[in-house]
């Protein structure tokens, strides 16, 4: 697990946010470190959150095995539970996380707490049922993909957004792991957390 800090003045009011940050596909070497994974993070540090990273069951020093999504869900709230179990949350994910983390948001809604903001990158529609987003959290919501995703074609991330009338910021020219455009992704992260009122 990996925790970064923004900078906070001492004496500045409200609780710092927290996002919780899920990673590619396990089986496909997705881990905590993966470059997306980590330029969301520092996105969201930049925004004066506290950026958690871990790792989804069987991969690195993580108990389990993979567990097509379910126990991956499992962990992404049983971090949640332990590190940010009150205040401010937000929750992004990249590729099979996420399809994890829209999952994880439709819990959580559904245990009375809204996530501040979340973010999908790469979304895996094409491999998994990933779940709506709730129209209250459509404008605290951004889905970022590549033009050329060969990974996750973009028509079936359109057709996860069509129904729910859902922007998706599409980025031309750009395949699924955003090489040589992972400032790019940072600005669009930042832009849009700057878009949104006070997270304390």
């Amino acid at each position: 697990m990996a925790i970064d800090r923004p900078a906070v003045a001492p004496g500045t009011p409200g609780a710092v946010p927290t996002v919780v940050v899920s990673h590619p596909h396990p089986l496909f070497g997705g881990t905590l470190t993966n470059k997306v994974v980590q330029t969301l993070a520092r996105a969201f540090v930049q925004c004066g959150y506290t950026a958690v990273r871990y790792n989804f069951r069987g991969v690195g020093q993580s108990a389990g095995s993979y567990d097509e999504g379910r126990g991956e869900l499992e962990d992404l709230l049983a971090v949640v539970g332990h590190l940010a179990p009150a205040g401010p949350l937000a929750l992004a994910g990249f590729s099979f996380g996420a399809f994890v983390t829209t999952h994880g948001t439709a819990e959580l809604l559904r245990a009375g707490r809204t996530p501040v903001a979340q973010v999908l990158v790469g979304l895996a529609a094409s491999r998994f049922a990933c779940a709506p987003v709730q129209a209250e959290l459509h404008p605290r919501t951004l889905v970022v993909h590549g033009e050329q995703d060969d990974t996750v074609p973009l028509s079936a991330v359109l057709d996860w957004a069509r129904p729910q009338t859902l922007p998706v910021l599409v980025v031309p020219g750009v395949e699924h792991f955003f090489h040589g455009q992972l400032p790019l992704l940072r600005q669009w992260v930042v832009r849009h957390l700057a878009s949104l009122p006070p997270a304390g």
